[in-house]
C-alpha cells in the first residue's frame, strides 16, 4: 500500500499569488484599492489605473480611473468581469502593482526581463496621520491630476508643504459630504446635481467632483459659481485640460444665479447674510443637502439688547460678538429645521487651521419636525433678544 504524501503543495507563482490576494479581498469585503502602474502598452498617454470598489443602482462594481496624462477617464465595472481583465494586463502591459486592504499592502513588481517579485507587510498608515487618515484616504488621492493643476500637489504628485492645511480641509470636507450622502434620500442615487456658491480657487468644487465621479461611480453635474472673472476663467480651463466632464464654473452670485433643481447646495464662507441667500436658494432648489460654513455675523450684532441677567457677561464685546454667531446660526438652523431638515452645528476643522471653522449641516428628511412648533421657537428667541429681523427667516416669511 503506498504511503500517502506529506508535502506541502508548491505555492503559487507570485503573479498567481497576488490575484489571489486580489480575489480574496475582494470578495471577503478588505478591499481598500488597487493601483496598476507602469504602464507599457500601445495606449497613447496612460499612466496608471486606481481601482475601488462601489455601489452603482444597488450593485458592487469596482470604479476604474484610467489617468492619461491630461485627463480621467472613469469606467464601472462588474467585479467578476474586472478580475479577469486585470489578470489579462497584470504582468504584460502594467509592470507594478499594488493592492491595499484593511489588513495589509501587497505590491507586485515585473521586470522588463520578466523577474517577478511580490513583496506584502501590513497596511501602515501614512506619516503625520492621525487613525482615520487610513480611511479617508479612500475619499480622495494625492495623484489626482486636478491637485497639480491647483497647485496642491507637485507634478510628481507630493503635497506641496504650504498647502498641507488646505489639504486637510480638503479631505475633512469630503469625509462630511460623504457621511451626509449615506445619511440621506440621495444615498444610491445614480446622477446628483452639485452647486458650490462661491466656489473660489475651486478646490472644493473640484474635490466634490472627483469624490462623485470616481469614488462613488455618480454621473454628477458640478456647478461653481464665483464673482471673480480671473478664477472662473482659472478653474474652467484646469477642468478642460483634465477631461473633466460635467464641472464648470460660471461667473455671478448667489442672489443673481438663476434658480434651478439641485441635489447638493455649498456656500461656504459666504460673508453675513449671503449665507441666508445661499440657503434660501437651496430649499428653493429643493436640495436634499446643504452644507454651509458661515462667517462675518454682522446682522443681528447691532439689533441685540442683551437680557438683564447676561448684560455682565455680554458688556464685553468679543462676547457680545460671540453670542450673536451662535444666536444667528442656531436661528439658522431651526429654520431649516421648520422646512423638514435635519440640521446639526459642529466644528469643521480645527482653529489651528482656519478661524472659519464652523459648518451648518442640513439633509432633507421624509419625516419632518412639525413647523409650528419649531417656528414659535424662533419667534421667542428673536423677542428674548429683541432682534427686529433675520434675514432667512424674512425670506421664508415674506411680507404680503
Amino acid at each position: 500500500m503506498p504511503l500517502k504524501s506529506t508535502t506541502e503543495p508548491p505555492a503559487p507563482p507570485q503573479r498567481e499569488q497576488f490575484l489571489l490576494l486580489l480575489s480574496k479581498s475582494l470578495n471577503g469585503n478588505t478591499f481598500v484599492k488597487l493601483v496598476l502602474a507602469k504602464y507599457r502598452g500601445a495606449e497613447p498617454g496612460l499612466e496608471r489605473v486606481v481601482a475601488r470598489k462601489v455601489t452603482v443602482k444597488g450593485k458592487e462594481v469596482l470604479s476604474l480611473v484610467y489617468s492619461y496624462k491630461t485627463r480621467d477617464v472613469t469606467k464601472n465595472v462588474p467585479i467578476a468581469e474586472a478580475l479577469p481583465a486585470i489578470a489579462e494586463v497584470l504582468g504584460t502591459e502594467f509592470e507594478n502593482a499594488h493592492l491595499l486592504t484593511t489588513t495589509r499592502e501587497t505590491q507586485l513588481a515585473v521586470s522588463r526581463k520578466g523577474k517577478v517579485s511580490l513583496r506584502t507587510g501590513r497596511a501602515v498608515l501614512e506619516p503625520d496621520s492621525g487613525k482615520h487618515d487610513r480611511e479617508r484616504e479612500r475619499f480622495l488621492d494625492l495623484d489626482r491630476p486636478f491637485l497639480t493643476a491647483l497647485g496642491i500637489t507637485d507634478a510628481d504628485h507630493r503635497l506641496v508643504p504650504s498647502m498641507a492645511r488646505k489639504w486637510k480641509q480638503i479631505n475633512k470636507f469630503v469625509e462630511v459630504l460623504d457621511h451626509a450622502l449615506e445619511s440621506s434620500p440621495l444615498k444610491g442615487a445614480s446622477q446628483v446635481r452639485v452647486v458650490d456658491f462661491g466656489s473660489g480657487k475651486g478646490y472644493l468644487t473640484f474635490a466634490v467632483h472627483d469624490y462623485l465621479t470616481n469614488t462613488r461611480g455618480i454621473e454628477a453635474s458640478v456647478t461653481g459659481v464665483e464673482l471673480r472673472e480671473d478664477l472662473v476663467n482659472l478653474c474652467n480651463s484646469a477642468a478642460a485640460k483634465a477631461g473633466l466632464e460635467g464641472l464648470t464654473f460660471e461667473q455671478g452670485d448667489i442672489r443673481s444665479h438663476a434658480r434651478e433643481p439641485i441635489d447638493i447646495m455649498i456656500a461656504l464662507h459666504a460673508c453675513d447674510t449671503a449665507t441666508d441667500h445661499a440657503i434660501h436658494a437651496g430649499l428653493q432648489a429643493g436640495a436634499a443637502i446643504l452644507l454651509c460654513a458661515p462667517c462675518c455675523h454682522k446682522e443681528l450684532r447691532p439689533q441685540m439688547k442683551s437680557p438683564a441677567a447676561l448684560r455682565p457677561l455680554l458688556r464685553h464685546g468679543i462676547h457680545l460678538g460671540l453670542e450673536a454667531e451662535m444666536v444667528t446660526d442656531g436661528l439658522r438652523a431651526l429654520l431649516l429645521e421648520s422646512r423638514g431638515y435635519e440640521a446639526k452645528i459642529f466644528e469643521f476643522v480645527s482653529l489651528e487651521h482656519t478661524s472659519k471653522n464652523k459648518m451648518i449641516l442640513a439633509v432633507r428628511r421624509d419625516h419632518p419636525a412639525p413647523r409650528a412648533e419649531i417656528d414659535t421657537q424662533v419667534r421667542d428667541l428673536m423677542a428674548y433678544y429683541g432682534i427686529r429681523e433675520q434675514s432667512l427667516e424674512k425670506l421664508l416669511h415674506p411680507e404680503p
